[in-house]
């Protein structure tokens, strides 16, 4: 099955990473996806965009050689409350919100702590995937997220950046496996996510993909292979 959707991509607008918008769309052009999401890192992570990126975002077009732009953000969690470094004028012109935890911008806690943040994000404006919810670094109750995602219509994200060997996240295939095996058992979707930092990522998931077939996972739970799924899962 092919990969029709890759919500999760950074350019040189987020500060670390090393392609134009152009380029990512042109790639994701060229990878035959139909959506390309443009996430950009949240302004708490050092080296983000000015919250004025996100007011401006509206000039970028919404189709370009039939491929579909829709305008994310990936909000960095910056406590236990599941608060975060996006305000509602940021939101006016974004389509969804990638909620991730990252070492920059908030210590890691207890299991419970963790599990309460992402639990609590989940209720914020916008909100439709948790990022790379796969870091032995931020451990969480996989069964208490998997169920509030299912009831919210959020995607639990399958990251392929946190499952190349170059990865500087800890225990992430074994974490993974274990959250698959709990989506699987809750009937739950995830969605794949390049998590790009250069062009030649966007839209490729060689590791995401080899987990999900390692551990027999329901393609139909996968957003990515499905037109159907992702227009019930964005509300298009």
């Amino acid at each position: 099955m092919k990969a029709l959707i890759d919500l999760h991509t950074h350019t040189i607008v987020s500060g670390h990473a090393y392609s134009t918008v152009q380029e990512n769309i042109q790639s994701a052009i060229d990878n035959g996806l139909k959506y390309l999401g443009l996430s950009e890192h949240a302004p708490n992570m050092p080296g983000g965009p000015h919250p004025y990126y996100f007011h401006n975002i509206y000039c970028i077009p919404r189709e370009v050689n039939g491929l579909k732009v829709l305008r994310g953000i990936e909000a960095n969690i910056v406590d236990f409350e599941g608060n975060t470094d996006v305000d509602d004028d940021m939101l006016t012109h974004i389509d969804y919100v990638i909620a991730s935890l990252h070492t920059p911008c908030i210590d890691a806690g207890s299991v419970e702590e963790n599990t309460q943040a992402v639990l609590n994000v989940m209720d914020k404006s916008k909100v439709k995937i948790i990022g790379h919810l796969d870091d032995s670094r931020y451990p969480v109750n996989y069964e208490k997220v998997v169920k509030k995602a299912k009831e919210r219509n959020i995607a639990l994200e399958i990251n392929n950046s946190s499952l190349k060997p170059t990865t500087f996240r800890q225990g992430a295939w074994d974490n993974v496996t274990t959250l698959l095996e709990c989506c699987k058992k809750y009937n739950a979707k995830v969605i794949l996510g390049s998590d790009a930092h250069i062009s030649y990522d966007v839209g490729k998931f060689p590791y995401s993909e080899k987990v999900i077939n390692d551990v027999k996972f329901p393609k139909e739970l996968v957003i990515n292979y499905s037109e159907e799924s992702i227009i019930e899962f964005l509300n298009l």
